[in-house]
């Protein structure tokens, strides 16, 4: 792994910082990525939880840890496999299970955030209002984890924001459909392991996806351009079930809170570099690959958007997507969203 240095560290840190006292013996069920080739998994995930855990907390916690495809998970039912106690802890992309929440739309609606720094802090300021939501559901959110901005991985030329218009489109979630609706393509809700096959079969003409997620997915095999407007950050939560949560042994339950502190800033840390890494693996870029995959053959041409782009998205996010997410989600999501987030993006719902 080319980033180790710090990650070793972190872990390091997460273990030398607390101890648990001899008692039984806790198994976590847990599955907290999209893919096993994810280094927010293999690097972060794997060491922190399934590898390191046991030596950290004295021998007391065990994770059973999984990704998507070893559980044959898709992303929307995540909430419910937590919910009904199937899994203890799952990870999820929070605008991926808005359908049960849709309040986690809000957090990185298209066209809003300016920065992934920008996204963790909106997330933070969300975050109460949202569990309140969540444990409605028996489920609640203890850290959360990036990934890189979400851009568009198409099988043929994108020149402007413009060549978007007629393209079948996969999305993440209903506020990039109402994103990609009104600028004239056609949104397509495929399950992220699906989606190589569907660019692979012409199903669909471009994806969405982080610019070094596609990359872990060998997308470039299925798409040759990448357009870098950014569609949203993908902000994702590791949610855990509250009835198991709540009867754990207090001191395990405090160390867990404490590590998951350790798991998010590991994740935050990682995230900083995925999305420039991923634009110049996918480009071809040998000096700054340092994280996914480097293309020598199949690099993609990657065309970045103009400050014209820039503008349009920024207005269909006030004329559309924000007024459509708060009448999907209720007026009191606006008034959380003009309270949470409006005071750092520097957009305000103005209501009907």
């Amino acid at each position: 792994m080319k980033n180790a240095l710090f990650l070793l560290l972190v872990l390091a840190g997460a273990a030398a910082a607390q101890t648990l006292p001899a008692g039984p013996k806790v198994t976590v069920t847990a599955v907290t990525q999209l893919s096993p080739a994810l280094p927010q998994y293999k690097d972060v995930d794997v060491p922190m939880l399934r590898d390191k855990m046991p030596a950290a907390s004295n021998g007391r916690i065990v994770f059973n840890l999984k990704s998507y495809p070893e559980m044959n998970v898709q992303g929307p039912e995540v909430i419910r496999l937590v919910r009904s106690g199937q899994v203890d802890l799952a990870g999820a992309p929070l605008t991926t299970v808005s359908g049960d929440v849709p309040l986690l739309d809000g957090f990185d609606l298209p066209g809003l955030h300016t920065s992934m720094e920008q996204v963790r802090r909106a997330g933070h300021a969300l975050m109460p209002t949202a569990n309140k939501e969540l444990e409605k559901l028996g489920v609640r959110v203890i850290a959360t984890s990036p990934f890189p901005a979400q851009v568009f991985f198409c099988k043929q030329p994108v020149r402007s924001i413009a060549d978007l218009k007629g393209r079948k489109i996969r999305v993440a979630g209903p506020s990039q459909g109402d994103f990609l609706n009104a600028l004239g393509a056609q949104p397509v809700a495929i399950a992220f392991g699906e989606v190589y096959t569907a660019l692979e079969r012409g199903t669909v003409d471009c994806a969405v996806t982080g610019t070094g997620t596609g990359n872990a997915q060998k997308w470039y095999e299925v798409a040759s351009n990448l357009y870098t407007l950014v569609a949203s950050w993908g902000i994702s939560g590791y949610m855990v079930n509250i009835a198991w949560w709540n009867k754990l042994d207090p001191q395990v339950r405090g160390f867990l809170e404490k590590y998951f502190q350790q798991v998010e800033e590991t994740q935050w840390k990682l995230g900083s570099q995925l999305t420039q890494d991923g634009i110049d693996c996918n480009a071809g870029n040998a000096a700054g690959c340092k994280i996914f995959t480097l293309l020598t053959d199949r690099k993609m041409t990657v065309v970045r958007p103009s400050d014209a782009d820039n503008a349009l998205a920024r207005k269909v996010l006030v004329d559309v997507v924000l007024p459509n997410w708060v009448k999907r989600c209720g007026a009191r999501c606006g008034e959380a969203f003009n309270a949470s987030i409006a005071p750092l993006a520097g957009v305000k719902y103005q209501g009907n």
